[in-house]
């Protein structure tokens, strides 16, 4: 797991320091109590860009947390060397407040010690009791 830490959970960008999803919220408001278990993501789109934020902050156990059943791995190991620049919402389908089932088409932009790069995909989430879930790639 990773050592980085949610923005301003040590004092770093202070307490308003913007989430890393991008929706221009203060991360404490924003992904920060999904992360913190204070709340559930309302909609599948919310969810992938809480996923995201987790990523950016180095939150693994979120991961877990809001990864199917079905498909999620026992464990995750983050790489420290990858920091996430940015991500960009291409399209949704369902994923809903009143929908079972959704999928977000997002890309998402980092930067290592390889360079700059992408990560486009067109993820599945589903609801388990009521919870929206990332179940993989669509």
């Amino acid at each position: 797991m990773s050592d980085r830490r949610a923005p301003g959970a040590d004092g770093a960008g202070g307490a308003d320091a913007p989430c890393p999803c991008g929706l221009g919220t203060a991360y404490a408001d924003c992904c920060g109590r999904f992360h913190r278990g204070e709340s559930t993501a309302p909609t599948a789109e919310r969810l992938m860009r809480s996923r995201y934020a987790a990523f950016a902050v180095g939150d693994a156990g979120y991961l877990v947390r809001t990864w199917h059943p079905d498909t999620r791995p026992p464990a995750l190991t983050l790489d420290p060397g990858v920091e996430w620049t940015g991500l960009t919402v291409l399209r949704t389908t369902g994923g809903g407040l009143l929908e079972q089932t959704g999928t977000v088409e997002f890309t998402a932009r980092y930067r290592s010690g390889a360079g700059r790069g992408a990560q486009h995909e067109n993820s599945r989430f589903a609801r388990v009791d009521g919870v929206w879930m990332y179940v993989g790639e669509a």
